[in-house]
């Protein structure tokens, strides 16, 4: 397998008035396509903004950010854009659908924006929908789903990518089940992990929880900015 997501003696340090913040301190990472990979580590380790590198929200400060075998670091901020619509996918500890939008019209935004052709779009949202288990649930809206519901409509848009791209998609997931109950937590990493790994993608999630740990290929563990050990 090759490298899908590279970072080479990456840190990121934020100014604040005349202090300067280190929040990442020359990490290095390599991560092979199709691999499920956590990071641990305590509140202010770098975990998040490790994540944010990766996913082409910030740029560092020194070292090279590599996705899919492309440098993004000196890119635009219109070509981090194109980087973004086509390789990462973000699931978040809460959800971040768009309340009004229905649970088959969220999934369906990002193909949308992706100029996908209308007929592909309906073909690849009910494939996902019925991948997990939402087909009745299709038109509510994110407030008449329960969270584990919601979560499972994110799960589907992280994977809404155009026909072709999954294996070169990066799915990152900051604290998915954060703010589930341990049953509901337990059942969306297992459907979050099947249906990335499963597609060909490559799964990142940042998490505090052992459990999710456990399912995961490699586990990082971070402290002060640095990657500190692996299990």
């Amino acid at each position: 397998m090759d490298n899908i997501v590279e970072l080479d003696s990456v840190s990121r340090i934020y100014t604040m008035g005349e202090i300067q913040v280190p929040a990442l301190r020359e990490v290095s990472l390599q991560v092979k396509r199709g691999q499920a990979i956590g990071i641990m580590g305590p509140s202010g380790s770098g975990k998040t903004t490790l994540l944010n590198l990766i996913g082409a929200l910030d740029r560092p400060t020194e070292g090279r950010v590599v996705i899919d075998n492309v440098d993004i670091t000196g890119m635009s901020e219109k070509e981090l854009t194109s980087i973004r619509r086509d390789k990462i996918s973000f699931v978040f500890q809460f959800f971040n659908l768009l309340p009004v939008l229905s649970a088959r019209e969220n999934i369906e935004l990002p193909l949308l924006i992706g100029g996908v052709d209308e007929e592909l779009r309906v073909q690849r949202v009910d494939y996902l929908l019925e991948l997990v288990s939402l087909t009745d649930r299709a038109e509510h809206r994110p407030d008449e789903l329960s969270g584990g519901e919601q979560q499972r409509v994110a799960i589907a848009r992280a994977l809404a990518k155009p026909p072709g791209s999954a294996s070169s998609v990066v799915v990152l997931a900051d604290e998915p089940t954060g703010d589930l109950d341990s049953g509901t937590g337990q059942e969306i990493m297992r459907i979050l992990i099947e249906l990335t790994k499963g597609e060909g993608g490559t799964l990142i999630v940042v998490t505090h929880d052992p459990d999710v740990g456990e399912k995961m290929d490699t586990v990082y563990s971070m402290r002060d900015g640095k990657i500190v050990g692996t299990t």
